[in-house]
């Protein structure tokens, strides 16, 4: 069977027919970035060991998928290592084809991740760092405590940073982009692309668009950013409402032409683009990254997520889970894991009765952080 193509002529017509994978060269070849072992990784419960990612991560080759992004290099030693790992073996393994998928790490704005993404990604073919930073008011007060000024300011520096490293890709996201002031959306990535980005990721962070509405946000940032012609656009969608999926496709109709997915919509809370439904009342076992009712939509596992919510609920989650009805089985909505922070764990010793001091703390994390890399935690 020959390869697909996922091209869109436009937004009233999308059709497929035989091309090249990874034509990027080719402006309506729309692009498969995959996360599964970097977001998918992060819902609940989900953590693998470094065999079962490099499985995964070889069945995506298989796949042809464009870019995998394989994790976190800063958030451990292990990820760090299997980040390295993958971009060694599978991002050296050129097929007959001539096929080869882009590795991409996470990195935030900071030179100490950038410096771990490179340290990790430099042996790929083609490495991709993907890089972020908050856009939004509530993010950016409650978070990050930054003026508007500041992020600018950071995330134009650091993109810098990065090119200088030797990244020829660098993908910046804007995180909770669908609650931002449009003004400023359009103004950051017009800096980040004088900066050298090659890509821009709109992320839906808590997934509170609807289709039409993420279309709009699309367009509108086409027709008035400096320099958005020259770069790819991509769409990261969350499933909260239950329209990862849907809001990817009007994004498509609309320009994007890099879109996140996981497989079987796994990701934080309630997923990502999600490729199956299950009914309550089928008697199939019901998915905890179901939106608004599985286990995991109000619960937050990874660092960065948690130390959000742990300072304002507001930051990852636009809907209030007591305003559905659901019982969340702790306090904060946070379950322990291999991606976990110190601020979490803190919380979560508290709740069970310890008071560690902060050497005692900073010994504890880095044991648990240890014992959960190398086993799930229940």
């Amino acid at each position: 069977m020959p390869p697909i193509k996922r091209n869109f002529h436009s937004p009233s017509a999308i059709r497929c027919s035989n091309v090249q994978r990874g034509k990027f060269s080719d402006p309506n070849y729309v692009t498969i970035f995959d996360t599964t072992l970097r977001d998918g990784e992060q819902a609940p419960g989900a953590s693998m060991t470094t065999k079962q990612k490099m499985d995964i991560a070889c069945q995506l080759a298989k796949l042809g998928v464009d870019v995998i992004e394989v994790g976190f290099p800063a958030a451990s030693q292990a990820e760090f290592e299997l980040v390295k790992l993958v971009a060694q073996k599978i991002g050296n393994s050129v097929d007959e084809e001539g096929y080869v998928p882009m590795i991409c790490g996470l990195a935030r704005s900071t030179k100490e991740d950038i410096d771990r993404a490179w340290e990790s990604l430099k042996y790929a073919k083609t490495p991709m760092i993907h890089m972020f930073i908050t856009t939004s008011d509530i993010h950016m007060k409650y978070k990050l405590n930054m003026s508007r000024e500041q992020v600018v300011e950071r995330a134009r520096s650091m993109v810098t940073y990065a090119r200088s490293l030797g990244f020829k890709h660098v993908r910046f996201g804007l995180e909770d982009a669908t609650r931002s002031d449009k003004e400023f959306v359009y103004h950051i990535i017009g800096e980040v692309i004088k900066a050298g980005a090659t890509c821009i990721c709109v992320a839906d962070t808590v997934g509170c668009n609807l289709p039409n509405e993420f279309a709009q946000l699309i367009v509108d940032i086409k027709a008035n950013t400096l320099g958005i012609q020259n770069v790819i656009l991509a769409g990261h969608c969350h499933n909260d409402l239950g329209l990862a999926t849907a809001n990817t496709l009007a994004g498509i109709c609309a320009g994007v032409r890099q879109v996140d997915v996981t497989i079987n919509g796994i990701g934080e809370r309630a997923g990502n683009a999600s490729l199956e439904e299950v009914e309550e009342y089928s008697g199939l076992k019901l998915q905890p990254h179901k939106a608004i009712v599985g286990a995991n939509a109000f619960t937050h596992e990874s660092g960065i997520h948690q130390d959000g919510i742990l300072k304002n609920k507001g930051t990852y989650e636009f809907i209030s889970a007591e305003d559905v009805g659901f019982i969340r089985a702790s306090e904060h909505g946070i379950r322990l894991g291999k991606l976990s922070g110190r601020h979490a764990l803190k919380i979560k010793m508290l709740e069970l009765g310890y008071n560690f001091e902060e050497k005692q703390l900073e010994d504890l994390f880095w044991r648990f952080k240890s014992m959960a890399g190398r086993k799930k935690v229940n």
